[in-house]
């Protein structure tokens, strides 16, 4: 089929959610909003309010202001997760450093040896050549000018700079068991496996953060892993949803707490919520009875 659908003015995208159904209070109010936002961003936070997707008629009693409400939470939202995943990337790549180092030189991640999948590794290496390459870090920067063997800067400034799935990679290719199951105790963890888990799937996470998508009613493809005995303060019902941002955020909450027992994100969270009454915690995967969980008590 040939895309023959012409652009809306503002007030011919008004017209169109009126006339599907959605219940406009203040024209001019949803006007800027439109213009400030864009009509297809705001899509993604009415999509279930619609009662057919093929036609897009809107469930009765759907309200503009409703959709406006979810889409700065949402904003407020990323911004909170943001703030914490910047903590644990930056803690990861520290420990990750501290007990690599030490035993597989400054240079283990460009060694094929300490690989488990050598395909993998040559990808990964190439990437974060091409990172590191388009650095602009002092540090990095000033390395290159006063070496040119090996091809890259030692691990505790490469690591700095590449991006936190290329850390995710290189991580869970990396063959020395010990080690990363060093770097994993660090975290209250149990096993290297579930780091390697929550980094992947952390990282979709920040992505969608980094780049403006919505977080908080996603169905995310990269579960975290979440098992059900852990050494600090954990959650016992895990009758939610996998895929969803709470299992996100349960990891997050217990990731921050092994770095910084002071951590505030438990509170801001509790928070932002509270600001936020009209947001339906389930659409999220919030089990009924989360507030009683010790993970989530101040």
């Amino acid at each position: 089929m040939r895309y023959t659908k012409q652009a809306m003015t503002l007030a011919q995208q008004i017209q169109t959610l009126q006339g599907r159904g959605l219940m406009i209070a203040d024209t001019n109010k949803a006007e800027q909003a439109l213009d400030a936002i864009s009509y297809f961003r705001l899509a993604d936070y009415w999509y279930h309010l619609e009662a057919d997707h093929h036609t897009h008629q809107f469930l009765p009693n759907s309200h503009f202001d409703e959709i406006l409400a979810c889409y700065y939470f949402d904003k407020d939202l990323k911004a909170l997760l943001f703030k914490a995943i910047q903590t644990i990337e930056v803690a990861v790549r520290s420990k990750v450093i501290k007990h690599f180092a030490p035993t597989c030189g400054p240079f283990w991640f460009m060694d094929e040896t300490k690989a488990v999948n050598q395909r993998r590794f040559q990808t990964n290496l190439e990437t974060i050549k091409k990172e590191v390459g388009r650095s602009k870090e002092r540090y990095i920067r000033e390395h290159f000018r006063k070496y040119t063997d090996p091809d890259l800067p030692p691990v505790w400034k490469t690591l700095e700079v590449i991006s936190l799935g290329e850390l995710s990679k290189l991580f869970n290719n990396f063959n020395e068991s010990q080690l990363k199951h060093n770097v994993a105790h660090e975290f209250g963890l149990n096993h290297h496996k579930f780091l390697s888990s929550w980094l992947e799937s952390l990282t979709s996470l920040r992505n969608h953060c980094a780049h403006h998508a919505r977080v908080w009613n996603r169905a995310y493809p990269l579960k975290p892993a979440t098992p059900q005995v852990m050494p600090n303060r954990w959650i016992t019902n895990f009758t939610f949803r996998e895929e969803s941002l709470y299992a996100q955020l349960c990891c997050i909450a217990y990731w921050l707490n092994a770095i910084d027992a002071n951590n505030t994100f438990v509170g801001d969270l509790k928070l932002l919520l509270l600001r936020n009454p009209s947001i339906d915690l389930a659409m999220m995967g919030f089990p009924s009875n989360w507030r009683q969980e010790l993970l989530w008590q101040l």
